[in-house]
C-alpha cells in the first residue's frame, strides 16, 4: 500500500461517520441479544480437566455411592439443651429429615436412626449434642447444584441448630461469593477509572466515553461466556476474569481513540476528517493491540479438555467486542459529539507536568544505559525469584470466608466427626470383566486394602473388605462364594462399593486435600497398580490436584512457545524489525516474572495477608498460565504504542537516539495514563473475598505497573541505546515482501490533549 492509498481503517472511519445511525441500531441490537444471552445462559461449574487419571477414575466409578461425596450434603444438627439420645432431639431430627427424604431432588438420607450400628455410632459426636446426617442428592454435580437451594430451605428447624456443608454447598457459596466480588469490583473499578480519566482529559464528556464502552464490552463478553456454558465447561470465576480483562482493555482502547480524536480537532480537522484519521491511526493501534491480546489468550487453547481452553474463548470474546466497540460505536459517538466531546471541563491542575519531561528522561537513560539497566534488571529478577517456590492446588472450601456456612460446617465436621471430615482419596479398581466381588478378587482387594492402610499418612481404608476389623480374607472370599450366607447389611455395602467389574476404596488421610503430605499419599498408592487381575486408578480432589498440575505443566511449553512465536510474527509485520520483537518478548517476560514472584510471595507465603485479608494457600493451578496468556497480550498495548511511535521517528530521521527519546515523549503520558487505568481496574478486584480473583487482580496490577514503569521507561530506552541502529534491521527481501516501509504522513503526537 502506498502512502496515498486509503487504508481499510480509513475506509472504516469514513463508513462509521456516514452511517452512524446504522451503527447505533446494530449496537442496540447486540446489547438486546447480550441481555437475552445472560438471562438464558448455561450453568457455570468449578472447572474440570478431562483425560486425566483422576477424571478417568471418577468416570469409571460413577453411580457407585461410596465413590464420591460430591453430591452428598453433610448436615450437622446441634442442641445446647438436649442430648442426642433424648427423645425430643430424636423427634426434632425426624421432623426435618422425614420430609427431606421425600423430596424429589433427594435420593437417600442417612442418619443415626435406621443406620447400621457401626455407621450410626460414627454419626453421633462424642460431645453428645451433635448428630450428622448425610443427604445424597440425585443426578450429577450440576443437577445437585440446581437442587441445593430447595433442599437447603427444607433443612431448617426451630428446635435444632442446622449447619450444611459438602461440595455442593461449597460450590453454591463460591458462586454467590464470586457474584458479590464481581459487583463490588465493578462498583469500585468504574469510579476509579473515571477519576484517572478525569485527570487525563480534564473534561467530563471525554472521560465518560471510555467508561461507557467498557460497560458495553463487559456486558457483551459476559453474555458470550454464559452462552458458551451451554456447550462447554465454564469455570465459575470465568465471569470475573472476563470482566477484569474486558474492563481494562476496553477503557484503554477507548482512551487511545478519544485522545487522538481530540488531538485531531485541536489541529483544525473537521469532525469527519478527525474521525477518519483517528480510526486510521489510533484505531490501527487498537486493532493490533487487540490482536496481540487475542494471540496471548489463544495460548489457552493448548489445554484441550479443560476449563482453561473455555476461559481463553471467553477472554477472546470480550476482547473482540472491546475492539469492535472502540472502532465502531465509539467513533460514531465522537462523530455525533464533535467538539462537544470536551463538555464539562473541570479545573483540575496539571501536577508534575513539564514539556519535554519524557524526552529528557529518555536521553538521560540513554547516556547511562548500564547504570540504569543493571540495577533495574536486578530489582525485577529479585521480585521474580519467589516463583521458584511455586506450589499449586485447586480451590477448595478454605477459599471461602470463615463466616460462610459451608466453611463453618466443614470446620465443625472436622472437629466433631473427624472420620467423616478426613480427606478421602478415591481408589477405583477395574477388573477385565465379570463381577468385582469374586473369591479371588476379594482376596486381592483385601491384600491391597491392607497394603494401602500401612502407607505413611494413611489412617484408614473404607471398602467392601473393610466392613469390620476382625473379618479375615478367607471369610470375605467365602461371602463372595456363597451369596446366600450374606447378611442384608453386607449386600447393601456391596452395592455401595461395587458395580459390575468395578470396585472402589476410599483411602483416608488426616492431611488437608491440598497438602504436600496428601499428594505423597497419592503418589505412594500409584506405585503399585496391580490388584489381582485388575488395575487400580487413583482419583479424588488430591489426585485431581496432582494430575491438574501435571496437565498444566505438560502443556505449558507448547502454549508459551506458540504465544511468543505468533506475537513475534505480529510485531515483525508491524515494526519491520528482527530485533525489536525479540526485545519486546524479553520485556514481557521480565514484567510477568516479577508478577509471578510477587504472587508466590504474597498469596502462597502469606506476606501482606493481613492487609489484603486472606489465608495463605497454594496457588490455583490455572492462575500462572492464565496470567501469562492475558498479560502477554496486554503488555503489547504499550509496546505497540511505544515502538510504533519510535519507528515513525526513525523512518523520518534515521537517528536512533532521537527516535527513542521522541517516541517516549509522545507516548509516555498516554502509556502512564493507560497503565494507571489498568492498575485501578485490576486493584479493585484485589478487594474480592475469593482468593483466586484477588490474586488475579493483584498479579495483573503488579505486572502492568512494572511494565509501564521499570520496563517501558527505563529498560526499553537503555536497551535500545545499546543496540543502536541494529534495532531497526530486517532482511531486505522480507521488508519488500511486506510492502516496504515509509515515513508516515502525519507524525503528530498521540498523547491526550490537556
Amino acid at each position: 500500500m502506498t502512502p496515498s492509498e486509503p487504508s481499510v481503517f480509513a475506509w472504516l472511519g469514513r463508513a462509521v461517520h456516514r452511517h452512524r445511525g446504522v451503527v447505533f441500531l446494530l449496537t442496540a441490537g447486540v446489547l438486546i441479544l447480550a441481555v437475552l444471552g445472560i438471562l438464558r445462559g448455561g450453568q457455570l461449574s468449578t472447572g474440570t480437566i478431562q483425560g486425566t487419571e483422576a477424571a478417568h477414575a471418577a468416570e469409571l466409578s460413577r453411580g457407585i455411592s461410596a465413590a464420591s461425596n460430591d453430591t452428598t450434603l453433610a448436615v450437622i444438627f446441634h442442641s445446647d439443651e438436649w442430648k442426642t439420645d433424648d427423645a425430643r432431639f430424636t423427634q426434632a431430627l425426624e421432623e426435618v429429615l422425614g420430609p427431606v427424604g421425600k423430596l424429589p431432588e433427594v435420593s437417600a438420607v442417612v442418619s443415626p436412626q435406621g443406620a447400621p450400628e457401626q455407621l450410626a455410632s460414627r454419626l453421633i459426636s462424642s460431645s453428645g449434642h451433635d448428630v450428622l446426617a448425610l443427604v445424597r442428592l440425585k443426578g450429577d454435580e450440576r443437577e445437585a447444584a440446581r437442587a441445593f437451594p430447595t433442599v437447603r430451605r427444607a433443612l431448617t428447624s426451630d428446635k435444632l441448630g442446622v449447619v450444611v456443608t459438602g461440595k455442593v454447598a461449597f460450590v453454591e457459596a463460591l458462586d454467590r461469593l464470586l457474584e458479590h466480588d464481581l459487583l463490588k469490583a465493578e462498583l469500585i473499578s468504574f469510579p476509579l477509572a473515571l477519576i484517572v480519566l478525569l485527570r487525563v482529559f480534564r473534561t467530563l464528556g471525554a472521560a465518560l466515553l471510555p467508561i461507557a464502552v467498557g460497560g458495553l464490552a463487559v456486558m457483551t463478553g459476559v453474555s458470550g461466556v454464559m452462552l458458551l456454558a451451554h456447550v462447554t465447561d465454564m469455570a465459575q470465576y470465568t465471569i470475573n476474569v472476563v470482566t477484569l480483562i474486558g474492563l481494562g482493555v476496553a477503557i484503554d482502547y477507548s482512551l487511545f481513540i478519544v485522545s487522538r480524536f481530540r488531538d485531531e480537532l485541536e489541529h483544525g480537522a473537521t469532525v469527519e476528517a478527525a474521525v477518519v484519521k483517528t480510526v486510521d491511526t489510533a484505531g490501527r493501534a487498537v486493532a493490533f493491540s487487540g490482536l496481540a491480546v487475542a494471540v496471548g489468550l489463544s495460548g489457552l487453547l493448548f489445554y484441550p479438555g479443560s476449563y482453561l481452553s473455555a476461559m481463553g474463548l471467553g477472554g477472546a470474546v470480550v476482547v473482540a467486542f472491546a475492539v469492535l466497540y472502540s472502532l465502531t460505536f465509539l467513533p460514531a459517538l465522537l462523530s455525533v459529539l464533535g467538539p462537544r466531546v470536551d463538555w464539562g471541563r473541570l479545573p483540575i491542575p496539571r501536577f508534575g507536568e513539564s514539556k519535554g519531561l519524557w524526552h529528557r528522561l529518555a536521553m538521560w537513560v540513554m547516556k547511562h544505559p548500564w547504570l540504569v539497566l543493571l540495577p533495574t534488571l536486578t530489582v525485577l529478577v529479585a521480585i521474580g525469584l519467589p516463583f521458584q517456590r511455586l506450589q499449586l492446588a485447586a480451590t477448595d472450601i478454605t477459599a471461602l470466608p470463615a463466616e460462610t456456612e459451608a466453611r463453618r460446617g466443614a470446620e465443625a465436621l472436622k472437629q466433631l466427626f473427624p472420620s467423616q471430615a478426613a480427606t478421602r482419596i478415591l481408589v477405583t479398581v477395574q477388573f477385565p470383566s465379570g463381577e468385582a466381588f469374586t473369591p479371588e478378587r476379594a482376596r486381592a482387594l483385601y491384600a491391597t486394602s491392607r497394603r494401602l492402610a500401612k502407607l505413611p499418612g494413611v489412617e484408614g481404608v473404607e471398602s467392601i473388605v473393610d466392613l469390620e476389623p476382625g473379618i479375615s480374607a478367607n471369610r470375605y472370599a467365602a461371602l463372595a462364594e456363597e451369596p446366600s450366607a450374606r447378611p442384608p447389611e453386607f449386600d447393601l455395602a456391596l452395592e455401595a462399593f461395587t458395580k459390575g467389574s468395578i470396585a472402589v476404596m476410599q483411602v483416608l488421610t488426616p492431611h488437608a486435600a491440598a497438602s504436600a503430605e496428601a499428594r505423597e499419599v497419592v503418589r505412594a498408592i500409584r506405585q503399585e497398580r496391580v490388584v489381582g487381575d485388575g488395575r487400580l486408578l487413583v482419583g479424588g480432589q488430591t489426585a485431581a490436584d496432582v494430575d491438574g498440575a501435571a496437565f498444566i505443566v505438560g502443556h505449558s511449553p507448547h502454549a508459551v512457545l506458540f504465544v511468543m512465536g505468533l506475537t513475534y510474527v505480529v510485531l515483525f509485520v508491524l515494526l519491520r524489525s528482527v530485533i525489536l520483537p525479540l526485545k519486546a518478548l524479553l520485556m514481557n517476560l521480565l514484567s510477568i516474572a516479577g508478577s509471578f514472584g510477587a504472587l508466590v510471595w504474597i498469596f502462597q507465603e502469606g506476606h501482606l495477608s493481613g492487609l489484603l485479608a486472606f489465608e495463605p494457600r497454594a496457588i490455583e493451578p490455572s492462575l500462572p498460565i492464565l496470567l501469562f496468556c492475558a498479560l502477554f497480550g496486554l503488555s503489547m498495548d504499550y509496546e505497540v504504542l511505544l515502538l510504533t511511535r519510535m519507528r515513525e521517528e526513525w523512518l523520518r530521521t534515521h537517528d536512533n537516539a532521537h527516535a527513542v527519546a521522541e517516541g517516549l515523549e509522545r507516548t509516555g503520558g498516554l502509556i502512564t495514563s493507560a497503565a494507571a487505568i489498568m492498575v485501578a481496574v485490576f486493584a479493585a478486584f484485589s478487594l474480592a473475598q475469593a482468593v483466586v480473583v484477588k490474586a488475579m487482580g493483584v498479579g495483573m496490577a503488579i505486572a502492568v505497573a512494572l511494565d509501564a514503569t521499570l520496563v517501558r521507561v527505563l529498560i526499553v530506552p537503555a536497551m535500545m541505546r545499546l543496540m543502536g541502529e541494529f534495532n531497526w534491521w530486517a532482511p531486505a527481501p522480507l521488508v519488500r515482501l511486506l510492502g516496504g516501509a515509509h515515513a508516515p504522513e502525519d507524525s503528530r503526537p498521540e498523547a491526550p490533549k490537556q
